[in-house]
């Protein structure tokens, strides 16, 4: 047998070295964002089940919402749900075997970042309104 220690090897690229590509990162995000989801999906089941309840839960529960933290928390979950609500017509768009140049691919990646921006400020003002 040959002695495999003494021989050099090429280190693959490391995720800190090696720069993913746009596509990679929003999917990566995409999946990232649907757990974001799910764990918001149950925090409203628990607004719904506290506005069932009555009055007071429900006082109470809005008493939370209208701190900083979370008015934060619910901006970050809009932009999340919109993110991944983009993200996902442009995943159709792939399935209809549209946008797949790169180019294609990564202009629609910074549509779908601006369009969540725009979604997500859009709400945001008018819950402002209000």
């Amino acid at each position: 047998m040959s002695d495999m220690s003494k021989t050099v090897r090429p280190l693959s690229p490391h995720l800190q070295v090696y720069r993913l590509p746009m596509t990679a990162l929003m999917s990566i995000s995409h999946r990232i964002t649907g757990v974001i989801l799910a764990g918001g999906c149950l925090l409203i089941t628990a607004f719904l089940l506290a506005a069932a309840s009555g009055p007071e839960m429900y006082d109470k529960v809005m008493g939370y919402a209208g701190t900083p933290f979370g008015t934060l928390f619910m901006f970050a979950w809009s932009f999340v749900l919109y993110y991944h609500l983009c993200n996902g017509v442009r995943h159709l768009l792939w399935d209809m075997v549209l946008i797949l140049e790169e180019k294609q691919a990564i202009l629609a990646g910074w549509i779908v970042l601006l369009a969540t921006s725009a979604l997500t400020a859009g709400t945001w003002y008018l819950v402002s309104l209000s």
